[in-house]
């Protein structure tokens, strides 16, 4: 029988490092910013959890089973776990992090560490959404790692072009009257000016990246629901 590990309310803190006013060396070590971080930024990134764990298991074609028997957690806890109704913590996230031969930072995303002009924070969206800003070029190609929850498909059109590449999960893409399912290792592109929506092809979240072409951030809202 798979044992459970015992329930526990740990909740882990991070900093930021961040440059000093001169090169650090041997004579001066890199200074610690003891800043907290934002309360809404730290239960944003513990709600994406349960998402992502579930995409990265979906994504390997694995049963909450099937992950009890590899990493010793009960299914009970797994499926806790995926739902948001169990807070993560190391002793959890560690074996899931080997089961899925992903590093531990994956599944958390936690604030990014070191220069701010090389990292960004994660933003939370809707209830189980995550956007990633990977680049913050105004006018250019932005690129975006998201974790996209379900929702309910809405056609929007805007001037821009978009790449889409699935990481984890399911993705259901609509362009025009095409209706398209992608998997892991699967790519989509088209012309923003047509109708479109994507997000997860059925009741689990999906993990993409997603580069959105210029002015893409110009979305026009259209009346009406898509069918199914």
């Amino acid at each position: 029988m798979d044992a459970a590990p015992a329930d526990s309310a740990d909740s882990a803190g991070s900093s930021d490092t961040v440059e000093p006013d001169r090169p650090a060396g041997p004579d001066r070590p890199v200074e610690a910013d003891t800043t907290p971080v934002a309360t809404d930024d730290v239960q944003g990134i513990v709600a994406a959890i349960g998402p992502r764990l579930r995409a990265l298991r979906l994504g390997r074609d694995l049963t909450l089973d099937a992950l009890a028997a590899i990493t010793g957690i009960s299914v009970s806890t797994l499926s806790r776990l995926e739902s948001g109704h169990r807070r993560p913590t190391l002793d959890l996230l560690i074996p899931l992090a080997r089961a899925h031969r992903v590093a531990l930072d994956h599944l958390i995303a936690a604030p990014a560490t070191g220069d701010p002009r090389l990292h960004l924070r994660p933003r939370h969206r809707d209830p189980g959404s995550v956007l990633v800003p990977l680049t913050q070029y105004p006018g250019r190609v932005q690129v975006f790692k998201q974790v996209l929850a379900p929702r309910e498909p809405r056609l929007v059109s805007h001037v821009g072009y978009e790449w889409l590449y699935v990481l984890a999960g399911e993705l259901r893409l609509l362009v025009g009257d095409r209706d398209l399912t992608l998997h892991p290792g699967d790519a989509a592109e088209f012309d923003t000016a047509e109708p479109h929506w994507f997000g997860p092809a059925g009741t689990e979240a999906v993990e993409i990246l997603h580069l959105f072409g210029p002015h893409g951030d110009q979305a026009v809202l259209r009346t009406g629901t898509a069918a199914g």
